[in-house]
Protein backbone atom coordinates (compact mmCIF):
# COMPACT_ATOMS: atom_id res chain seq x y z
CA UNK A 1 0.00 0.00 0.00
CA UNK A 2 1.11 3.25 -1.15
CA UNK A 3 0.87 5.50 2.56
CA UNK A 4 1.28 9.08 -0.09
CA UNK A 5 3.63 10.08 2.52
CA UNK A 6 6.88 10.60 0.79
CA UNK A 7 8.16 14.58 0.80
CA UNK A 8 5.81 15.41 4.22
CA UNK A 9 7.26 17.38 7.23
CA UNK A 10 6.99 15.67 10.97
CA UNK A 11 8.37 16.59 13.33
CA UNK A 12 8.59 13.91 16.68
CA UNK A 13 9.09 15.22 19.97
CA UNK A 14 11.70 12.66 22.27
CA UNK A 15 12.62 10.90 19.32
CA UNK A 16 16.13 10.01 19.96
CA UNK A 17 15.19 6.86 21.36
CA UNK A 18 12.32 4.55 22.04
CA UNK A 19 8.81 4.76 20.70
CA UNK A 20 9.36 8.29 19.28
CA UNK A 21 13.02 7.23 17.32
CA UNK A 22 10.79 4.14 16.22
CA UNK A 23 8.22 6.94 14.80
CA UNK A 24 10.78 8.76 13.23
CA UNK A 25 12.40 6.53 11.37
CA UNK A 26 9.40 4.31 10.01
CA UNK A 27 8.49 7.78 8.64
CA UNK A 28 11.91 8.32 7.23
CA UNK A 29 11.33 4.83 5.35
CA UNK A 30 8.42 6.51 4.04
CA UNK A 31 10.13 9.53 2.73
CA UNK A 32 9.18 11.31 5.13
CA UNK A 33 11.49 14.68 6.46
CA UNK A 34 11.90 13.90 10.34
CA UNK A 35 12.57 16.67 12.62
CA UNK A 36 13.70 14.59 15.75
CA UNK A 37 13.81 16.14 19.39
CA UNK A 38 16.05 15.02 22.38
CA UNK A 39 17.65 16.81 25.80
CA UNK A 40 20.58 15.09 24.96
CA UNK A 41 23.23 16.63 22.10
CA UNK A 42 25.09 13.83 21.37
CA UNK A 43 22.39 11.03 21.62
CA UNK A 44 20.16 13.51 19.49
CA UNK A 45 22.98 14.36 16.81
CA UNK A 46 23.93 10.50 16.76
CA UNK A 47 20.48 9.39 16.11
CA UNK A 48 19.98 11.98 13.44
CA UNK A 49 23.24 11.30 11.51
CA UNK A 50 22.10 7.34 11.78
CA UNK A 51 18.69 8.27 10.29
CA UNK A 52 19.68 10.59 7.51
CA UNK A 53 22.28 8.13 6.55
CA UNK A 54 20.07 5.36 6.04
CA UNK A 55 17.68 7.40 3.92
CA UNK A 56 17.03 9.91 2.12
CA UNK A 57 15.47 12.18 3.53
CA UNK A 58 16.24 15.72 5.57
CA UNK A 59 16.40 15.08 9.30
CA UNK A 60 16.55 18.00 11.80
CA UNK A 61 18.17 17.33 15.52
CA UNK A 62 16.32 19.83 17.68
CA UNK A 63 17.57 20.11 21.16
CA UNK A 64 14.72 20.81 24.01
CA UNK A 65 13.03 19.37 27.01
CA UNK A 66 8.96 19.81 25.98
CA UNK A 67 8.08 20.16 29.70
CA UNK A 68 9.95 23.43 29.63
CA UNK A 69 6.91 26.23 28.52
CA UNK A 70 8.94 28.28 25.59
CA UNK A 71 10.19 24.60 23.87
CA UNK A 72 7.68 23.47 22.58
CA UNK A 73 7.54 26.50 20.27
CA UNK A 74 10.76 27.12 19.78
CA UNK A 75 10.81 23.44 18.32
CA UNK A 76 7.70 24.27 15.84
CA UNK A 77 9.15 27.40 14.60
CA UNK A 78 12.34 25.77 13.88
CA UNK A 79 10.66 22.99 11.54
CA UNK A 80 8.81 25.75 9.34
CA UNK A 81 12.11 27.61 9.45
CA UNK A 82 13.75 24.99 7.81
CA UNK A 83 10.94 23.47 5.79
CA UNK A 84 8.59 26.46 5.18
CA UNK A 85 5.78 23.92 6.63
CA UNK A 86 4.30 21.05 8.69
CA UNK A 87 2.33 18.92 7.53
CA UNK A 88 2.89 15.46 10.66
CA UNK A 89 2.82 16.36 14.64
CA UNK A 90 3.89 13.40 16.85
CA UNK A 91 3.68 14.30 20.56
CA UNK A 92 5.60 11.60 22.94
CA UNK A 93 6.87 12.75 26.20
CA UNK A 94 9.17 10.92 28.19
CA UNK A 95 6.93 9.11 31.30
CA UNK A 96 6.63 10.50 34.87
CA UNK A 97 8.08 8.32 37.50
CA UNK A 98 6.55 5.44 39.39
CA UNK A 99 4.89 5.53 42.69
CA UNK A 100 2.25 4.98 44.83
CA UNK A 101 -0.44 8.38 45.45
CA UNK A 102 0.79 9.38 49.27
CA UNK A 103 4.54 9.13 47.56
CA UNK A 104 4.05 12.79 45.55
CA UNK A 105 3.82 15.90 46.35
CA UNK A 106 2.35 19.38 44.19
CA UNK A 107 5.92 19.58 42.68
CA UNK A 108 5.79 16.30 41.27
CA UNK A 109 2.36 16.40 40.00
CA UNK A 110 2.96 20.09 38.61
CA UNK A 111 6.10 18.33 36.73
CA UNK A 112 4.92 15.42 35.58
CA UNK A 113 1.66 17.75 34.16
CA UNK A 114 4.18 19.89 32.02
CA UNK A 115 5.47 16.87 30.74
CA UNK A 116 2.66 14.70 30.18
CA UNK A 117 -0.32 17.20 29.22
CA UNK A 118 1.20 20.71 28.87
CA UNK A 119 3.68 19.95 26.90
CA UNK A 120 1.11 17.96 23.89
CA UNK A 121 -1.42 21.20 24.68
CA UNK A 122 1.85 23.51 23.76
CA UNK A 123 2.93 21.31 21.06
CA UNK A 124 -0.10 21.79 19.37
CA UNK A 125 -1.01 24.97 19.78
CA UNK A 126 1.89 25.76 18.29
CA UNK A 127 1.04 23.68 15.32
CA UNK A 128 -1.91 24.22 14.86
CA UNK A 129 -1.74 27.51 11.72
CA UNK A 130 0.72 25.73 10.13
CA UNK A 131 -1.45 22.23 10.18
CA UNK A 132 -3.93 24.36 8.89
CA UNK A 133 -1.62 25.13 5.92
CA UNK A 134 -1.18 21.54 5.17
CA UNK A 135 -2.95 19.47 2.27
CA UNK A 136 -2.84 16.34 4.73
CA UNK A 137 -2.48 17.51 8.23
CA UNK A 138 -2.17 14.50 10.96
CA UNK A 139 -1.48 14.81 14.81
CA UNK A 140 -0.75 12.04 16.83
CA UNK A 141 -0.55 11.52 21.01
CA UNK A 142 1.58 9.00 22.48
CA UNK A 143 -0.40 8.22 25.45
CA UNK A 144 -0.43 4.20 27.13
CA UNK A 145 -3.07 1.41 27.64
CA UNK A 146 -2.93 2.48 31.28
CA UNK A 147 -6.04 5.09 30.39
CA UNK A 148 -8.10 2.47 29.89
CA UNK A 149 -6.39 -0.10 32.28
CA UNK A 150 -4.82 1.44 35.42
CA UNK A 151 -1.75 -0.24 36.46
CA UNK A 152 -0.47 0.23 40.06
CA UNK A 153 2.03 1.90 41.69
CA UNK A 154 1.94 4.46 38.26
CA UNK A 155 -0.90 6.52 39.44
CA UNK A 156 0.54 9.93 37.78
CA UNK A 157 0.50 8.15 34.57
CA UNK A 158 -2.44 6.31 35.08
CA UNK A 159 -3.96 10.33 35.69
CA UNK A 160 -2.27 12.15 33.20
CA UNK A 161 -2.14 10.39 30.45
CA UNK A 162 -6.15 9.95 30.71
CA UNK A 163 -6.62 14.07 30.26
CA UNK A 164 -3.73 13.72 27.10
CA UNK A 165 -6.74 11.32 25.47
CA UNK A 166 -9.59 13.54 26.51
CA UNK A 167 -7.69 16.15 24.67
CA UNK A 168 -6.99 14.48 21.58
CA UNK A 169 -10.44 13.25 20.93
CA UNK A 170 -11.87 17.00 21.75
CA UNK A 171 -9.34 18.20 19.13
CA UNK A 172 -10.85 15.74 17.16
CA UNK A 173 -14.48 16.98 17.12
CA UNK A 174 -13.40 20.36 16.98
CA UNK A 175 -10.77 20.51 13.89
CA UNK A 176 -12.85 17.95 12.15
CA UNK A 177 -14.34 20.45 9.94
CA UNK A 178 -10.52 22.11 9.43
CA UNK A 179 -9.45 18.82 7.58
CA UNK A 180 -7.04 18.21 10.84
CA UNK A 181 -7.21 14.26 12.02
CA UNK A 182 -6.25 13.96 15.87
CA UNK A 183 -5.78 10.01 17.17
CA UNK A 184 -3.70 8.62 20.04
CA UNK A 185 -1.83 5.51 20.54
CA UNK A 186 -2.04 3.95 23.72
CA UNK A 187 1.04 1.54 23.81
CA UNK A 188 1.30 -1.48 26.23
CA UNK A 189 4.65 -3.05 27.24
CA UNK A 190 6.66 -2.95 24.42
CA UNK A 191 10.76 -3.41 24.75
CA UNK A 192 12.50 0.39 25.11
CA UNK A 193 14.41 1.83 27.82
CA UNK A 194 11.59 3.32 29.19
CA UNK A 195 9.99 -0.22 30.21
CA UNK A 196 13.15 -1.39 31.16
CA UNK A 197 13.53 1.07 33.73
CA UNK A 198 9.81 0.37 34.73
CA UNK A 199 10.32 -3.43 35.19
CA UNK A 200 13.55 -2.62 37.44
CA UNK A 201 11.28 -0.80 39.39
CA UNK A 202 8.68 -3.35 40.20
CA UNK A 203 11.35 -6.95 40.03
CA UNK A 204 12.59 -4.56 43.36
CA UNK A 205 8.82 -4.22 44.54
CA UNK A 206 7.52 -7.55 44.26
CA UNK A 207 11.49 -9.00 45.05
CA UNK A 208 11.64 -10.88 42.12
CA UNK A 209 14.30 -10.98 38.89
CA UNK A 210 14.04 -8.43 36.22
CA UNK A 211 13.68 -11.27 33.89
CA UNK A 212 10.93 -13.53 35.18
CA UNK A 213 9.07 -9.39 35.72
CA UNK A 214 9.40 -9.46 32.00
CA UNK A 215 7.91 -13.00 31.65
CA UNK A 216 5.06 -12.29 33.92
CA UNK A 217 4.77 -9.08 31.72
CA UNK A 218 4.66 -10.74 28.29
CA UNK A 219 2.47 -14.25 29.49
CA UNK A 220 -0.42 -10.99 29.97
CA UNK A 221 -0.63 -10.92 26.68
CA UNK A 222 -2.83 -12.46 24.26
CA UNK A 223 0.47 -12.78 21.65
CA UNK A 224 2.29 -14.02 24.78
CA UNK A 225 4.95 -11.29 24.01
CA UNK A 226 6.13 -7.99 24.31
CA UNK A 227 5.81 -5.87 21.20
CA UNK A 228 8.64 -4.06 19.62
CA UNK A 229 9.51 -0.53 18.85
CA UNK A 230 9.09 -1.18 15.20
CA UNK A 231 5.66 -2.89 15.54
CA UNK A 232 4.44 0.13 17.36
CA UNK A 233 6.16 2.27 14.90
CA UNK A 234 4.04 0.80 12.00
CA UNK A 235 0.85 1.72 13.28
CA UNK A 236 1.96 5.42 14.19
CA UNK A 237 3.16 5.86 10.65
CA UNK A 238 -0.38 4.28 8.85
CA UNK A 239 -2.40 6.55 11.59
CA UNK A 240 -0.54 9.71 10.04
CA UNK A 241 -0.75 8.67 7.18
CA UNK A 242 -2.96 10.08 4.29
CA UNK A 243 -4.22 6.46 3.75
CA UNK A 244 -5.53 6.77 7.50
CA UNK A 245 -7.50 9.57 5.56
CA UNK A 246 -11.12 8.97 7.84
CA UNK A 247 -9.49 8.11 10.77
CA UNK A 248 -9.67 10.55 13.71
CA UNK A 249 -10.66 10.48 17.13
CA UNK A 250 -9.03 7.02 17.77
CA UNK A 251 -7.73 5.53 20.49
CA UNK A 252 -5.59 2.49 19.28
CA UNK A 253 -4.35 0.37 22.06
CA UNK A 254 -1.26 -1.51 20.34
CA UNK A 255 -0.76 -3.88 23.13
CA UNK A 256 -0.74 -7.58 21.95
CA UNK A 257 -4.42 -8.00 23.58
CA UNK A 258 -3.29 -7.02 26.73
CA UNK A 259 -6.07 -4.56 27.44
CA UNK A 260 -9.19 -7.25 28.43
CA UNK A 261 -11.80 -5.05 27.82
CA UNK A 262 -14.20 -4.39 24.93
CA UNK A 263 -14.47 -0.99 24.77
Amino acid sequence: MDLHLKGKRALITASSRGLGYATARGLAMEGVNVAINGRKPSELEKTAKSLSDEFSVDVLALIGDVSETSVPARLVEQVVAAWGGLDILVTNAGGPPSGTFESFDDAAWQKAIDATLLSHVRLIRAALPFLRQSKDPSVLTITSYTVKQPLPNLVLSNSIRAATVGLTKTLALELGSQGIRFNSILPAWTATERTLELDTYRAQLNRITLEEERQKKAKETALGRMGTPEEFANAAVFLVSPAASYITGVMLTVDGGLYKGTL
